[in-house]
């Protein structure tokens, strides 16, 4: 389930260059704080899910809302954890 969050969450990220750096900024509209810089587009990816790993794991631990994405709630993970 985690992993097909990812997937999704992944598919809907947002890449632009930095003209200043020629760097790449890249994002996950709708979940705050999940983003990356890097020199290269493959490296702002692998960092981007990096960053979105970190922040499910983290917002899990924590039993924050985690929006929903293509209909999987990762949201009934942290209730599970708890219960």
């Amino acid at each position: 389930m985690v992993a097909q969050y990812m997937d999704t969450a992944m598919e809907l990220a947002r890449y632009e260059i930095i003209q200043d750096d020629n760097s790449y900024w890249g994002e996950i509209p709708g979940l705050q704080g999940v983003w990356a810089k890097h020199d290269t587009l493959a490296g702002c990816q692998r960092e981007l899910r990096e960053a979105l790993s970190d922040w499910i794991g983290l917002r899990l631990r924590l039993g924050l809302q985690i929006p929903e994405l293509a209909r999987i709630n990762l949201n009934q993970i942290g209730t599970i954890a708890h219960a």
